[in-house]
């Protein structure tokens, strides 16, 4: 089966997808005008693409007022973040990084962040005890939740069960995220499920099993994705009916933009995804650096996160919107397990699905 692809090929291999990231790295070291100039009353935070919007028009301005400095923002992906803090670990570009909690394990591993200080960041003192990771190394700053985003135009009832990913009358209009992305574990997850019948918690272990099940989605595949923003405009387009895996901070937002799609949680289950923030080592302007993960986790930056990116807030002081589903009924999977695992499955994920 041929999977049809975006001009800038949106299902990128293991080879291409690292070797953009050294690109990447390179063009930070040698010219990027952005990290040139991070001096003095400039930031720089490396976090995920898919936030940039909400980011640069409702967080960052109510940040730079806090910390009196402004943010220069590099968006990515979290693997690619981790590469250019390991190019760039001798003199470091980033400040503050955003990154999915199985990349920070590994970031934490290499000695890429550094714990915060509680003097420094007092807030962190407040937030839920699941927030905090490593005694300080890193905090999650949101709860998104992850389910099947859905065309609503097209599809006038919601998907109710992660099956419907599988279904015949949906040949050739799947879009799933790659195991490059960090939402791309939901898939393989559900795939161990439905092939086991174990509950997540137990089918997690079953990656045999999940990739087994995976082969026979590829009739339904339209796309897998590295990029998040080209694979919700196909969906936006109605030429995707799912996207699988899909999470609230960046479905919900477009579809209060008036975009023609929404996000279901089947019934099987959704998921926690894992949203962390971290001090890079040595990275320059620490004291702003401290001020930023301060304001990350005000409640003020708490309460318009929830509302403008559809996430759970972890300070407890700041106001969550109603209707939010209840943190506890989502799945938080083994992040240890993951991280350990994802090289060898990104691999297995290029050859079987590819």
């Amino acid at each position: 089966m041929t999977i049809k692809r975006t001009s800038q090929s949106m299902a990128l291999t293991r080879r291409a997808m690292l070797k953009g990231g050294l690109a990447a790295s390179a063009l930070a070291s040698f010219g990027a005008p952005a990290i040139v100039r991070a001096q003095g009353k400039e930031i720089v935070i490396g976090g995920p693409a898919g936030a940039a919007k909400y980011f640069n028009a409702d967080i960052f301005p109510l940040m730079e007022k806090k910390i009196g400095a402004k943010i220069l923002y590099e968006g990515t992906n979290s693997l690619t973040n981790l590469q250019k803090m390991q190019a760039d670990k001798a003199a470091p570009k980033m400040s503050v990084v955003v990154m999915d909690d199985p990349v920070m394990i590994a970031a934490a591993d290499q000695d890429l962040i550094e714990k915060m200080s509680p003097a420094a960041v007092p807030t962190m003192a407040k937030l839920a005890g699941t927030a905090v990771h490593r005694d300080g190394l890193w905090v999650n700053y949101q709860q998104p939740w992850a389910g099947i985003a859905f065309n609503s135009t097209r599809m006038k009832t919601p998907p109710t069960s992660w099956t419907d990913l599988w279904a015949a009358g949906n040949k050739g209009r799947i879009i799933v995220p790659s195991l490059n992305n960090t939402e791309g574990y939901w898939t393989l997850l559900v795939a161990a499920h439905l092939e086991t019948g174990k509950p997540f918690k137990e089918a997690q272990y079953e990656i045999d099993a999940a990739f087994n099940k995976l082969k026979s989605l590829k009739p339904n595949l339209l796309n897998i994705y590295t990029n998040a923003p080209q694979a919700i405009n196909l969906l936006e387009q109605g030429e995707a009916t799912l996207i699988a895996g899909q999470f609230s901070a960046y479905t919900l937002i477009r579809k209060a933009d008036g975009s023609p799609i929404d996000l279901a949680i089947p019934k099987e289950g959704g998921f926690a995804m894992p949203s962390g923030l971290a001090k890079v080592k040595s990275g320059p302007n620490p004291g702003l650096a401290d001020a930023t993960l301060e304001a990350f986790l005000s409640p003020e930056v708490q309460s318009v996160l929830a509302a403008k990116a559809f996430v759970a807030p972890v300070n407890p002081a700041a106001t969550k919107p109603a209707g939010f589903p209840d943190s506890a009924t989502l799945f938080a999977p083994d992040w240890a397990h993951f991280a350990k695992g994802r090289a060898g499955w990104i691999e297995r994920w290029n050859r079987e699905l590819l």
